[in-house]
């Protein structure tokens, strides 16, 4: 019998490539799913007769959703296995996707949006946990870049597809091709991923569950490492909730699609990701992580002036400090939890999407009473304190390749 070592995937394997194409569809289908909403936040605040923060709950409500199921769903993928519970994650919310442009009034879509994220939550946190069992240490870094890659196009085709459809078609037909396109994707990772090698799965005795998640609060670093992606999402997710509403009006007066256009942006993310990972894995994620958050601030500072290509430069700033530290702080958590990886990444990840959900929903407050000097101040505010928690992390004692 070969030694467990001998299972673990290296880079450049056949294997490897099955595995991050299968993962990529995944976080492609997850992301567009949820994110394709976000350009037409201003046509549902119109069609709907809502404002921008009652408009925003189509995006806030499946990220709040998604967070707390992933403290249930974690655990679960221990019993039922990693793949079957991603898979079954990818069909349901692509097929929830297709109900909710069928449903006629905004209570009902709102209802069926947050099922959505319900189903989508078995994806994030197991597909993390599921990298950091099969994947060789060596290969972790680059594997999880490319999985956030794929949230990263996935995001940014979902928004393009959404808004340009929304503009000579109907919203509706904008998101139910994602929908569309979310099955196709469930369907290759049913057939491209490999079967986990190193997963056992075993009886979850439900009164422990608590304490596979509390333990990792122990940690000298996991703390600090989940409170980061609350902070990091919810300033990066107020930036593209209303900078639609910014340009449509003028003096920019922007079209949908050109709004739309604008997400191609997150190509930038999609590189950043996966090339700040593997740099992380090589040189130390301590050393590389403040930087990516600093930069963060640089872009938003950027979104201030009045020129739209200045504007336009700090979102692509935006978009690669973010997807760059995101992948970092990620493959940290990792690294460090020893021991119930799915409950630590369903930690960090449950943060992640209530940073989305409720600092995306806080920053239109900000936005109607101080416009988008607003939302900039709220933005510099969180990445401010998420730099100060990646200061507080360079001190901690060393792990292997952190």
């Amino acid at each position: 019998m070969d030694d467990a070592s001998d299972r673990l995937i290296e880079a450049g394997t056949p294997a490897f490539r099955r595995a991050t194409l299968a993962l990529f569809a995944a976080g492609f289908s997850t992301f567009a799913v949820l994110y394709g909403v976000q350009p037409l936040l201003p046509v549902f605040a119109d069609n709907f007769s809502v404002s921008p923060a009652e408009s925003s709950l189509a995006l806030s409500l499946p990220c709040a959703t998604l967070a707390i199921a992933l403290l249930v769903v974690s655990p679960l993928s221990e019993v039922f296995g990693r793949k079957p519970v991603m898979t079954a994650s990818l069909f349901a919310s692509a097929l929830l996707t297709i109900a909710a442009v069928l449903m006629p009034d905004w209570h009902g879509f709102l209802a069926l949006r947050a099922l959505t994220g319900l189903a989508a939550s078995g994806l994030p946190a197991v597909a993390m946990a599921y990298l950091s069992e099969e994947m060789h240490g060596r290969a972790i870094g680059l594997s999880m870049g490319l999985l956030i890659g794929g949230n990263a196009l996935g995001g940014m085709v979902g928004r393009l597809l959404a808004g340009i459809i929304a503009d000579h078609a109907s919203w509706r037909w904008g998101l139910g091709t994602i929908g569309v396109l979310a099955l196709f994707a469930a369907v290759a990772f049913q057939f491209g991923l490999p079967a986990s090698q190193r997963f056992q799965a075993h009886r979850m005795r439900w009164r422990e569950v608590p304490g596979t998640f509390t333990h990792h609060f122990s940690d000298a670093g996991l703390p600090w490492l989940f409170v980061t992606p609350f902070l990091l999402m919810g300033g990066f997710v107020c930036v593209y909730n209303y900078i639609g509403f910014r340009l449509l009006d003028p003096p920019y007066s922007l079209s949908q699609t050109a709004i739309g256009l604008i997400f191609v942006v997150y190509l930038a993310g999609t590189a950043s990701s996966a090339l700040t990972g593997h740099v992380a894995s090589l040189l130390g994620r301590r050393k590389v992580l403040w930087l990516a958050i600093l930069l963060g601030l640089a872009g938003i500072a950027l979104t201030l002036a009045e020129n739209l290509i200045l504007i336009i430069l700090g979102i692509v700033v935006v978009t690669v400090s973010f997807f760059g530290a995101h992948s970092v702080a990620s493959s940290w958590v990792g690294r460090r939890a020893s021991r119930d990886r799915a409950q630590a990444s369903a930690i960090y990840l449950c943060l992640y999407y209530l940073g989305s959900s409720l600092l995306g929903t806080a920053g239109g407050w900000f936005f109607l009473h101080y416009g988008w000097g607003g939302v900039a101040g709220f933005f510099a505010s969180l990445y401010v304190a998420a730099l100060l928690v990646a200061l507080r992390l360079t001190r901690l004692p060393p792990l292997p390749l952190s």
